[in-house]
């Protein structure tokens, strides 16, 4: 019995050391455009107010996340056990070049709607009747002869045949 909680201990041990190791490994560093340094465990919000992130780096930051001497500010540089400033880190390979995004071209203006010609057949005291809306257009209306289906008739003709007036305006 001795033996297995001795291994499931260790295999706990194993797992919490392996998780610390993975948090140390994803701390995300950067340098702002204004020279300020960035560092957390996301790129979300990084040098969000500073004129955006100038290059990438994963820092030594990490490590002294938990230790009491991280309270220096971020952008403060290291120092050494003797006090002296410390030359920032490298990062350990150079940040890769960001490919510049296309810019989309504008839409091209969408055409006209085409003006269906007025149908021949028009002419001094005719009216164009709507077959579909039962509605019929005066030679100066707009629809005159323009509506997909219709029918050249005389304005007598189109009440006789149950035809009204477009906005209620008798031609004559």
């Amino acid at each position: 019995m001795r033996p297995i909680i001795l291994s499931m201990t260790l295999a706990a041990a194993l797992l919490v050391a392996a998780g610390a190791q993975a948090q140390t490994a994803a701390t995300v560093t950067a340098t702002c455009k204004d020279g300020t340094a960035f560092s957390s465990d996301t790129r979300k919000g990084a040098c969000r107010g500073h004129g955006g992130v100038q290059t990438w780096g994963q820092g030594a930051a990490a490590s002294a996340k938990g230790s009491p001497s991280s309270a220096t500010p971020s952008n403060a540089p290291a120092t050494t056990a003797t006090g002296a400033a410390a030359a920032p880190a490298a990062p350990a390979t150079a940040p890769a070049p960001v490919a510049a995004k296309p810019v989309p071209a504008a839409p091209a203006p969408k055409p006209a709607p085409a003006q269906t010609a007025v149908a021949p057949g028009g002419g001094a005291g005719q009216v164009w009747a709507n077959t579909t809306s039962k509605v019929y257009h005066c030679p100066n209306d707009k629809y005159y002869g323009k509506t997909k289906v219709g029918a050249y008739m005389s304005e007598s003709d189109a009440k006789a045949k149950g035809y009204r007036p477009d906005r209620g305006k008798a031609c004559s």
